[in-house]
This record gives C-alpha cells, structure tokens and sequence, in this order.
C-alpha cells in the first residue's frame, strides 16, 4: 500500500485523494418507488459494480479485501464471514486500531477505526454478494453492509471502492493499468468529474 499508494489515505471519497483514477456512477435514474429488492434500479447498479469488479480482478489474482470499522461503541463484527467460500482463509484475518479516518468529525478524539484486512484469491470471495449488499446500504434492502470495503489488486495496482449504490472510485499506480477499463466503460463515468478524468488519460 505505502508503496504504491504513498500517504493515501484509506478512506472515502478516494478518487479526490489520488492523481490517477476514475469515478464511475453506478446508480442511473433512481426513483422512490424503485427502493425494492431487484428493482430496475438496483439490477442496473448491481449489473455495473459487478461488471466493473469482473473487469479489473482475475479469479487467479490475489487481492487485499479491506475493512473500515468505525468505532462508536464497537461491537464485534464478522463481516468477511458470509462472503468467504472457503472458511479457512479467514485465518490470514488482520486486524488492527487505527486513528479515526474522519478526524475533521472528532475533534474530541472520541473515535477510532478498525481495520480488518485479507489477503487471498478473487476465487476465494464471493464477490457478487458482497457488492450487492455494499450497494443495499442505503436502500433499506438486507443484506447490507455499512462499513467501507476496498479491494486492493496487488497485481495490477489498483484500488476499487464501491461507495454506496451512487458510485464507486478505481484507483492505480499508473493510468496505463486502467486505460481499457476507462475505454471500455467510459458512459459510466460520472460527468460531474468527466472532464478531470479525461485529462488522465489524454
């Protein structure tokens, strides 16, 4: 991490932290009435986090799955449990206290974070259920999960950060890494930052 993300900070919102990357939308054309499970909305949010996933981590890569607990009061949480196929790999869990990654909201230094890292094979998550819930946060929708989940590459150098069903960012060392990932899903890309993105890879 520090040396390919050196001083990046692991924490929302990623791709304003980080000189290379892309901030893709996920969620298009949300409607109230579409806040139920397999909605046209969330099947279209769903079908784009997945697809990018897909896109940037090989079944054979291995990847760093990486937790943000925040701590208001912690409780102990298995969150790695339900979408880890082989129950085994959870003994490579890390767990460690960090400062609170959102200082600018505890000035009275009340909070800390809890960092849970693994380190496996893409083959070894089941991935699909885990970005479903990430995108359910939001939507009243179980599963769900609350806390923020990285995906580190450590063959390609990136980092993949789904946010909630709005968005998600995708980080790399090198914009040559995500060149065809760029390409290939440049619709998806938010317009909001469109034209900051395109300057990467001009």
């Amino acid at each position: 991490m520090e040396t390919n993300f050196p001083n990046l900070s692991l924490r929302p919102a990623l791709f304003y932290s980080w000189d290379i990357g892309i901030r893709f939308e996920l969620g298009v054309e949300w409607k109230i009435e579409y806040d139920f499970e397999n909605s046209p909305y969330l099947k279209g949010v769903y079908k784009r986090a997945i697809n990018l996933f897909k896109s940037l981590h090989l079944d054979d890569e291995e990847i760093f799955v990486v937790a943000n607990v925040n701590d208001y009061g912690y409780k102990k949480v298995n969150i790695f449990y339900p979408f880890v196929r082989d129950k085994d790999v959870l003994y490579k869990l890390k767990h460690k206290v960090i400062p609170y990654v959102f200082p600018e909201d505890d000035e009275e230094g009340r909070y800390i974070t809890h960092r849970f890292m693994l380190r496996c094979k893409t083959s070894d998550i089941r991935y699909v259920p885990l970005l479903k819930a990430i995108c359910n946060q939001d939507m009243g929708i179980r599963p769900s999960i609350f806390h923020d989940i990285f995906f580190i590459n450590i063959n390609r150098e990136t980092i993949f950060h789904v946010y909630d069903d709005r968005g998600c960012d995708l980080l790399a060392k090198s914009a040559e890494t995500i060149r065809d990932i760029y390409n290939t899903y440049n619709e998806w890309i938010l317009d909001y930052d469109r034209e900051e993105i395109d300057k990467v890879f001009r």
